[in-house]
Parts: structure tokens; sequence; C-alpha cells
């Protein structure tokens, strides 16, 4: 049996989750998401706790399990509480703004980036940080990476952006060999 698939999920307050054969649906205080749940494995809920069952113990079956059990727990979360995702701006004259529903990036190249935020994805700027919000985990780290891929922090100065809990394994630049 999955560990992480047996662990029963709790639902909080203000939280309901519907499921059927074909999709799940997780509404909360913040919002509303809807992911189809795979052949094989189905989700039960009793009271205050959801709970995810394989039919078989085939291997592909038994590797969804865990997974649906570790998505409806994301979907879960971030219908309640939410989850943030904080990015980092490093190097002379790198900057971002928000602009409405976009991003504009400032990054040393000889044009502003302007990137479209996905619809459930808020950001806001703090001078060299860049902290984005969602209800939906796997779309706001797609974001983040893609805001990220922009300009990849680089290995001799830093420059770029990088998350914030992210360290740079710097390298030693040239020497003047006489």
């Amino acid at each position: 049996m999955s560990r992480v698939g047996k662990k029963p999920i709790a639902i909080p307050k203000g939280v309901t989750i519907t499921a059927s054969a074909i999709e799940l649906k997780v509404k909360g205080p913040k919002g509303e998401l809807k992911r189809p749940v795979p052949s094989g494995v189905s989700v039960k809920i009793d009271g205050g706790t959801a709970l995810v069952a394989r039919a078989a113990e085939d291997r592909p079956t038994r590797a969804k399990h865990g997974l649906v059990r570790a998505l409806l727990q994301n979907m879960v979360t971030g219908v309640s509480a939410g989850f943030t995702r904080e990015l980092e701006i490093n190097g002379v004259g790198y900057r971002a703004e928000v602009k409405g529903k976009a991003l504009q990036l400032a990054l040393g190249y000889s044009h502003p980036i302007d990137f479209a935020l996905p619809t459930g994805i808020e950001a806001k700027v703090d001078k060299t940080r860049i902290v984005l919000t969602g209800i939906d985990k796997e779309l706001l780290g797609q974001t983040a990476a893609k805001i990220r891929s922009f300009r990849g922090p680089e290995p001799y100065k830093g420059k770029g952006i990088k998350y914030v809990e992210e360290t740079i394994r710097r390298k030693v630049g040239k020497t003047g060999a006489s």
C-alpha cells in the first residue's frame, strides 16, 4: 500500500469536495479547482476526511494512488490557504513592475519583456522581489519557472532571476596569469 496514498486528507471548514468517477471538484473560500480522476482510483469522503482508494494492485494503478492523493491535498490547501512563490532579481538595472494583468521585466536585453500572467495568478513587486500567489500549485510553479527562464542566474556574478530559497554555486572568474 502506498504510504502517501493511504493517508487521510483533513477537510478544513468552508471547503467542499465533490468526487465523481471522472472528476474532482474542490471549492473553498479562495476559489474552485477541478481535476480529472485517472481510471483505477476513487475518492471517498467521510465527514471531515477524504480517502483515496485504488481498485487494483498493478503497477500503474499503484503509481496513480499516491499521485491523486497528493494532488487532492494540494487542491484542498490551495482553496483554503493558497500558495506563494517568491523570485528575486539580481543585477544592475534589472527590474520588474506589474502593469494590469501583465508583468513587465527589464533584464538587460534591448527590449522589455511583457509576460501575461495566467488567470488565477497574481503578482506583486517589492523592489527586487516578485511575489506570485495563486490557488493552483502546479500553475504557480510553471509560471515562476517561466519567469525565471527569461534570465536565469549566472554562476559568476549571480545576475538574473532566482527563487528566494535557491542558492547559486559561484564560480571563480579568470585570474590574470602572468
